[in-house]
């Protein structure tokens, strides 16, 4: 029986491309801009500043995570964190400020520039993303 290898192949990409679906859907922060997202083990987790928001808006991660921000808007931003547990100089265009969370706890910060721009990282104890 001749077997065409092209259709072969066109089967193995598909289903990389299903399971890739499948991965991407299931993997966190997989949510809506703007909707929490959570991390389960401490690695590297982003807040994007884009219009004028933070995105996501309340990020949940475990404790040892270094989250990262990045402006994406034309106008410069700040990451004040509201006890000055943290804060970042004015970020320009695709500046970044990256934080390391060590402690649990909620870390409510704004854009000192922008009062109105809020956000909220919520650090939970290693092990523990509920």
């Amino acid at each position: 029986m001749f077997r065409n290898p092209a259709s072969k192949r066109s089967g193995l990409l598909l289903a990389a491309f299903a399971a890739g679906a499948l991965l991407a859907a299931a993997s966190p922060g997989a949510g809506a801009a703007g909707q929490a997202t959570v991390t389960t083990a401490a690695s590297p987790a982003a807040v994007e500043i884009n219009n004028f928001k933070f995105m996501p808006a309340t990020l949940t991660v475990v404790a040892g995570t270094t989250v990262t921000w990045t402006n994406d808007d034309t106008s410069p931003h700040t990451v004040t964190e509201q006890n000055k547990v943290f804060h970042s100089a004015a970020l320009d265009t695709k500046d970044t400020f990256s934080y390391q969370f060590a402690a649990p706890g909620e870390y409510v910060y704004h854009c000192s520039i922008h009062p109105m721009m809020v956000g909220r990282i919520i650090v939970k104890p290693a092990g523990k993303s509920s």
